[in-house]
């Protein structure tokens, strides 16, 4: 069997890009074996009616930031300001903040504390 010119071409190319996707499919899977206890299954939370999407969180978050951000605003944010307002935040939910601040200020009361010294004594 002859090949012209163009089906060896075509041939040549045929075989680049398959190897190309190879690789690019054996680097992804290679992501996905390494991040596979990060990634959720949606089906089975779905099943079990937990929460798949949090999309409406981040658009609320997005309306609001970028709302506060614009200059025609009288008490706008700064980017400085609205990313540490964003690490306080964050800190609140996770229940961290108080235990921040005792690390920055070692001399700061637990109330927990102050309560079990006023019910002893």
């Amino acid at each position: 069997m002859v090949l012209t010119v163009n089906q060896m071409l075509l041939t040549i190319l045929t075989i680049s890009v398959l190897n190309f996707r190879y690789g690019q499919v054996k680097e992804f899977g290679n992501y996905i074996g390494a991040n596979k206890t990060f990634i959720p299954n949606y089906g089975d939370r779905y099943r079990h009616g937990e929460t798949i999407s949090t999309a409406f969180v981040e658009s609320t978050v997005n309306y609001v930031v970028s709302k506060r951000m614009v200059k025609k605003q009288q008490m706008r944010w700064s980017q400085r300001g609205a990313h540490l307002l964003l690490q306080v935040r964050t800190q609140v939910l996770n229940e961290d903040l108080r235990s921040t601040f005792g690390r920055w200020y070692p001399g700061m009361q637990n109330p927990s504390a102050e309560m079990g010294l006023k019910e002893a004594a």
